[in-house]
């Protein structure tokens, strides 16, 4: 493979293309802290949600599917689609919270929901945790894919390929805020999309690959077909399936899928004209991300275990790939290899865009953090507009270098989405019912931290060294969920709550409703009753709709056309009782 002066003159356009964008977003903006960190709360539905999709789809998001379908088949991905179940719960129920709660980082909630010098050290603590530590190791995670991609496709060494996206990520990021990330996500995504099916189409088309029965018949695929595992198999199904649609959907704290919402979704809904704009950019995420995406990726993880086998040969068909970086999740920017003149660079450089939108959103929220919660609330109060832009401007350049040097240190898409997934196991019930329960207090969320910690460390580092009984990785978090889980529950039940007047200026800022708070009503205008449980019953149907998307469109291309009918016909009914149950709350 040989990039040719066509493929770098993609390359090099798609790059102006976004400077330039990024350029005008930002030249149209103000320089308030709102605008630059939240687009002055008048951003529209579709932007929104479009910007939500393009910061999930980075250059490692095929690679992890990559490395799940060529382990564990089709049926590897419940990992991640489990938590379309969290997304709609946002979507239904948490969406229209956070609008009402006014804040302008979901950090800043810790002070709205609980009072005094707890509820300050929270705000501050998990500022510095999610801006600093846990945003850098997601930057890292995408670094990663971009180190891998630039070294397949482009011949280029880790740090030239960082050096490059992250120098166009921070000229927009820093330049522009929000509102230039928003702009440039829309461009990135149309882009990235685009370069995926075409890609898809073309090496499915390969003829080693033989067309789609060709790849359908092939011995080393037609065992990674199912949607469901092996359910003979405790040890396969268990892992793949149960896990992640029993526990890992609530009680892991991952982003993008954040339990009762978090992160740059939250961020997202800040920045939303209205509630109804909140609520419409999740559901079109929600669709997009999990229903629309996926099947290009799969199809070429497919074709890859014909063309890749093993590992072995993905090492001699790049012998200039480092050893550490040689795992399954490389076998997708191989492929990509395959790719002709003009093509390759079209997809070379929807990658790049990938990589740079979802790192400009990481950037932009962790600096949000850092100024507004751990800056403004604790060192410099009296901080002018403009002081907090240039802090912002300071924070992105800190946390971008921070997370680009960390990925030179992993080695698999897989092993930072697991950890990843253990480091809050078990936290997710507690921010799912702090906005319902109002024994709830920062004493309860201290709490579990701490013994989430505790559990994390336990787990990582000395539960195998000690052998006492062999736990696999889902095991681990399975346990460290419920011993997390009961831990900050037994705390609830044990510690004081907030104090009353904190509990109610809560409850008149958000208007959360139901039994959880039947002690405190929202002063002003009757809110209406609670319609909770309808939002949740919407929410259920929402998650059979996209699954019946997804499975229905999956079984189409498989040649199912019977499946594809009975999976269009679920998601078609699911529609219908969406709506009429908002007609009976409007």
């Amino acid at each position: 493979m040989q990039l040719t002066s066509l493929d770098w003159s993609i390359i090099g356009m798609v790059l102006v293309i976004v400077l330039s964008i990024g350029w005008w977003a930002g030249k149209q903006g103000k320089a308030h802290a709102e605008d630059y960190f939240l687009g002055g709360r008048s951003m529209p539905w579709w932007l929104l949600g479009t910007s939500m999709v393009a910061t999930t789809f980075s250059a490692d998001t095929p690679n992890l599917v990559t490395d799940l379908v060529r382990q564990q088949g089709v049926s590897g991905n419940w990992a991640w689609w489990a938590f379309l179940l969290t997304g709609m719960v946002t979507v239904f129920v948490y969406a229209k919270l956070w609008r009402r709660s006014g804040v302008l980082t979901d950090i800043e909630f810790y002070e709205l929901r609980y009072g005094g010098k707890a509820g300050a050290f929270l705000r501050g603590f998990r500022a510095i945790y999610l801006g600093l530590v846990f945003n850098v190791l997601v930057m890292a995670t995408v670094s990663l894919a971009a180190i891998k991609l630039g070294s397949i496709l482009l011949g280029w060494p880790g740090w030239v390929t960082l050096t490059v996206t992250c120098g166009v990520t921070l000229f927009f990021s820093v330049y522009g805020g929000l509102k230039a990330i928003l702009w440039t996500d829309l461009f990135q995504f149309l882009l990235a999309m685009g370069g995926a099916i075409a890609a898809c189409i073309y090496i499915v088309c390969l003829p080693e690959v033989g067309g789609i029965d060709g790849l359908m018949a092939h011995p080393n695929v037609v065992g990674k077909l199912s949607f469901w595992p092996e359910f003979d198999d405790p040890d396969v199904w268990i892992p793949v399936l149960l896990v992640p649609l029993a526990v890992q959907w609530w009680a892991s704290y991952y982003p993008g899928a954040e339990p009762g919402g978090g992160g740059y979704i939250a961020q997202r809904m800040f920045s939303a004209k209205t509630e109804k704009d909140a609520v419409g950019a999740t559901l079109l995420f929600n669709a997009a991300h999990y229903a629309l995406r996926p099947w290009p990726w799969i199809l070429v993880a497919l074709a890859s275990l014909i063309v890749f086998p093993d590992l072995n040969s993905i090492a001699t068909a790049f012998p200039s790939l480092a050893a550490d970086k040689v795992g399954h999740d490389v076998a997708y920017p191989a492929m990509l290899s395959l790719l002709p003149s003009g093509m390759l660079g079209w997809v070379t450089a929807s990658l790049l865009a990938a990589f740079i939108s979802t790192m400009s959103t990481q950037v932009n929220l962790g600096a949000s953090y850092l100024v507004n919660d751990v800056w403004v609330r604790f060192i410099k109060p009296s901080a002018s507009d403009a002081q907090k832009v240039a802090a912002g401007r300071w924070a992105t350049l800190l946390s971008l270098l921070a997370g680009a040097s960390l990925s030179l240190t992993l080695t698999s898409a897989v092993e930072a989405f697991n950890l990843l997934l253990l480091l809050g196991a078990g936290t997710g019930g507690l921010f799912i019912l702090r906005w319902f329960w109002w024994r709830v207090s920062a004493g309860t969320e201290i709490a579990a931290m701490i013994i989430s910690l505790v559990v994390a460390v336990y787990f990582t580092w000395i539960h195998d060294a000690l052998g006492w009984f062999p736990l696999a990785d889902w095991g681990k978090l399975v346990a460290g969920s419920l011993i997390t889980t009961a831990g900050w529950v037994l705390a609830a039940c044990l510690l004081s709550p907030e104090h009353p007047s904190v509990l109610q200026g809560f409850v008149n800022a958000v208007h959360p409703g139901g039994p959880g708070w039947s002690d405190y009503s929202p002063e002003g205008p009757d809110q209406g009753e609670w319609n909770v449980p309808n939002s949740l019953l919407q929410a259920f149907l929402g998650c059979l709709a996209v699954y019946g998307a997804l499975l229905g469109v999956g079984s189409v291309i498989f040649g199912h056309g019977l499946a594809g009918m009975v999976f269009g016909a679920i998601t078609g009914l699911s529609v219908q009782g969406i709506l009429v149950l908002q007609k009976r709350t409007s």
